[in-house]
């Protein structure tokens, strides 16, 4: 697989639409199933955390308050990343934040995003849920610290993307895969998944 930038952050709340901003991000980038760089800050929006938010992450009000404004962390990652694609669990989220925190520098997203949840959930449908840490404990991955911290959740990601990466090779016999294939693949209806599988693997 290309070079991926696998991100992860953590939030004030569920949307920048309801004046929620980011606490912390982090990435790690994926290349040929290694790990070979990773970037991770706290990030201060100007916002206190909210008290069920703190207990969720650990993430409290004073330690946003003595972190790096959220305009200098955005603009450091965004040069970490560069136009490598992106990939999150449950992307939605995460893009909804990458591109508000951008947009406040003037700055647009020129790549897509791929979703490891929506992958998961076509080609294990068997889970008991599709929350990043149930698959990692489901399909037996490293525990990789405290989950929502945002390097925690960005390894936890990073190792399901190269399980997803592994099954479609293994098990589907997919020769090929990409981060185009996982972004074609995740819009693809549970009861038309395996014709799909069979069409990109016959090429």
């Amino acid at each position: 697989m290309e070079r991926i930038a696998v991100i992860d952050f953590e939030t004030t709340g569920i949307s920048p639409n309801m004046g929620c901003r980011a606490t912390e991000i982090a990435v790690v980038m994926l290349e040929r199933g290694e790990i070979v760089g990773r970037y991770q800050s706290l990030m201060n929006a100007g916002l206190p955390v909210p008290g069920f938010v703190a207990s969720l992450t650990g993430i409290t009000t004073a330690m946003v308050r003595k972190a790096p404004p959220a305009a200098e962390v955005m603009a450091e990652v965004a040069e970490f990343v560069g136009s490598t694609p992106l990939l999150a669990h449950n992307a939605s989220f995460d893009q909804k934040f990458w591109d508000h925190e951008l947009s406040l520098l003037r700055r647009e997203r020129v790549q897509s995003f791929a979703c490891s949840m929506l992958m998961a959930r076509r080609l294990f449908p068997g889970a008991p849920n599709h929350k990043l840490g149930t698959l990692t404990q489901w399909a037996k991955l490293p525990h990789t610290g405290q989950a929502h911290r945002a390097m925690a959740d960005a390894e936890m990601a990073a190792n399901l993307t190269q399980h997803l990466a592994l099954e479609l090779r293994e098990r589907h016999g997919l020769a090929e895969v990409s981060h185009g294939l996982f972004c074609k693949l995740q819009k693809v209806p549970m009861a038309k998944m395996r014709e799909a599988l069979q069409k990109h693997r016959l090429g």
